[in-house]
């Protein structure tokens, strides 16, 4: 491919946007902002335009974007060895600054390495040198465990992007590679992966992080974080282009957080304290974008902790606004609020009962019944919303075939009772569940527990494909072991698992599968190659109580749910099941504390200023 060709695309794509920055370069900080996968999941991602709108709000930044480029396309650019540009002024990746990766998801992770070498920039930190582009990774994933990636970064900004662009900008006040991550080490938020040694024990397992004499980088890398959503507005979608995953609506985060803390979510775990942002702020975002958007979707693990989100959404229904909120919390719902979002044109919800029975709910910090969840699915269904959509897990502690059971005899019961209110519209709608297994992630209670072992899970999706086979109207997506098996090697490994990253790119981002060798194509078997580089998979994917872990070296959470904490609250998870009361329930509050019963909603202001230091639980 041209490099004429590339410039052509490029004008195409923007031609249909609207809402996209174009700043001269000159005395300006150049930023490639890239997420690792197409234009179509890119420009549906809050965090990816947020970021834009964020750099770009900085009259010392431009800021541009460049996205994984289409199979064919992808192929074209290999062949000719043509380098990639970015979208609004054709520029080379190699030639800005910084090349800022927003990262969400963990299967992006080959697509990062395919980027770097798309534009001509070597792909391990340790291979570069002040004339590359500071090569900066940041995203969703980076909450969560930023080490597989720590040998291809040059920074890993672990944080909200509103508290880390500043730093950034500062430390370009040098124009000394050496003085600029030195500058970062010392800001909120920013690892310096370069600046540690790390140490392992005989048995493989980590011992310690090490900072490294004479680069001020701190032992543990705090989280930077808004202490209030007051003062900023909202993440909302800047751009708006019908060539992406969810066409041009419009998206604005109305809550961060949530409180209830169940015990596999990280995302609870790591967005804490709970914040509101600004009504009247999230509804002048959404009249200005009325004229681009007549479809809102609101974007949040808690939606209803807003304490105007009744208000929110007769607004946006006034506006003339369709809305599409996320996954709604059950013991959230009211008469008023479904009555809003079908008013508005909303025909399917989507909610989260994890599992089929209350007993294993208590276990992960969930207390919705099955009482309260059909409760819930009568007031959906007699509201007129056609469609559910439901998440359940598989492979819980104390997990045992009578749960899977429950998860078909709960789905029936669901779908009972929106078979009796179809018949009274003359249209039958649908109910699909997708069936993930459970997968210990970094920061949470179960951070601690080993990954079920690959033939039980393989087990017990099978036992499920086999207990749902054939019910009228309702889909099971069932995730294949082999996903898991990867994903829990990237949520839960250090730098170490970098050749497995390596060599799954080199697989063409496949895990597993068959990879060319010359003119042949063999099997590629990630665990027996990884093992001949020397690389023990099994390290990655089983903890125990004491083991330094790979995130460890920085503070994830944002308010005090600390290691102890977490590894309280693992312990307890396995007996959960059988207690009552709130020590069966209670998550951990904003000091570790387990008192507060989840069945009491604490709004923002209240969970931002709860102290439980008096509490002996």
């Amino acid at each position: 491919m041209k490099f004429r060709h590339q410039k052509e695309l490029a004008q195409e794509i923007l031609s249909r946007e609207v809402g996209y920055v174009r700043k001269p370069h000159a005395n300006r900080l150049r930023v490639a902002l890239i997420f690792p996968n197409t234009y179509f999941v890119a420009m549906s991602n809050l965090g990816f335009q947020t970021m834009y709108r964020l750099f770009n709000d900085q009259p010392d930044i431009v800021c541009e974007r460049a996205f994984l480029p289409p199979k064919q396309e992808l192929a074209a650019l290999r062949d000719s060895g043509t380098r990639i540009v970015t979208l609004e002024s054709q520029t080379p990746l190699a030639d800005f600054d910084v090349i800022a990766f927003s990262v969400s998801f963990e299967w992006d992770y080959t697509n990062v390495l395919t980027m770097l070498r798309l534009a001509g920039v070597p792909v391990r930190a340790a291979d570069r040198n002040y004339t590359h582009p500071l090569i900066v990774i940041g995203g969703a994933v980076t909450f969560v465990n930023p080490e597989p990636l720590a040998l291809f970064a040059d920074v890993i900004a672990a944080g909200e992007g509103e508290a880390l662009v500043p730093a950034l900008l500062d430390a370009f006040g040098t124009s000394s590679r050496s003085e600029q991550l030195k500058r970062l080490a010392q800001a909120r938020g920013y690892y310096i992966p370069s600046f540690y040694d790390v140490e392992y024990n005989a048995d493989g397992t980590i011992a310690a992080f090490v900072p490294r004499e004479g680069t001020g980088a701190p032992p543990i890398v705090k989280k930077a974080a808004l202490k209030t959503t007051d003062a900023v507005d909202p993440p909302s979608t800047t751009i708006f282009t019908p060539d992406t995953e969810f066409g041009s609506r419009f998206l604005v985060e109305v809550v961060r957080g949530c409180a209830n803390l169940c015990r596999f979510c990280w995302a609870g775990y790591n967005y804490l304290p709970v914040r509101a942002f600004p009504t009247q702020r999230i509804l002048d975002l959404a009249q200005a974008a009325r004229q681009y958007s007549s479809r809102a979707g609101l974007v949040s693990i808690a939606l209803c902790d807003h304490p105007d989100i009744e208000h929110i959404l007769r607004s946006l229904k006034d506006m003339g606004y369709s809305i599409s909120p996320a996954s709604l919390r059950l013991d959230d719902l009211t008469p008023t609020i479904v009555s809003l979002l079908k008013e508005s044109g909303e025909r399917s919800l989507t909610i989260a009962p994890e599992t089929g029975t209350d007993r294993l709910r208590r276990v992960i910090n969930k207390t919705i019944t099955n009482e309260e969840i059909l409760n819930a699915a009568e007031l959906i269904f007699s509201s007129g919303i056609e469609s559910l959509k439901l998440y359940y897990m598989i492979g819980l502690p104390t997990e045992e075939d009578a749960d899977l059971v429950a998860i078909r005899d709960l789905t029936v019961q669901l779908h009972d009772i929106m078979l009796k209110h179809a018949r009274a519209r003359g249209r039958i709608g649908r109910i699909v569940a997708s069936v993930n297994p459970l997968v210990p992630k970094p920061g949470t209670a179960y951070q601690w527990l080993p990954m079920t072992a690959s033939d039980e899970i393989e087990r017990r999706m099978k036992r499920m494909r086999n207990l749902v086979a054939g019910i009228d109207n309702v889909y099971f997506n069932i995730k294949s072991e082999r996903h898991s098996y990867y994903q829990a090697l990237l949520s839960l490994g250090d730098r170490r698992i970098a050749p497995a990253i390596e060599l799954a790119e080199a697989n063409g981002g496949q895990w597993q599968g068959r990879r060319r060798c010359g003119p042949r194509r063999r099997l590629l078997h990630l665990p027996r190659s990884l093992e001949g580089r020397g690389v023990a998979v099994e390290h990655h994917r089983r903890r125990h109580e004491g083991s330094v872990l790979p995130h460890r070296v920085r503070q994830g959470n944002a308010r005090g749910v600390d290691a102890a904490a977490e590894a309280r609250q693992g312990k307890r998870a396995p007996a959960a099941g059988a207690l009552t009361g709130h020590q069966a329930i209670g998550p951990i509050g904003p000091s570790g504390c387990y008192r507060h019963d989840s069945r009491r909603r604490l709004r923002a202001s209240q969970l931002a200023t709860a102290d439980c230091a008096s509490c002996s639980a």
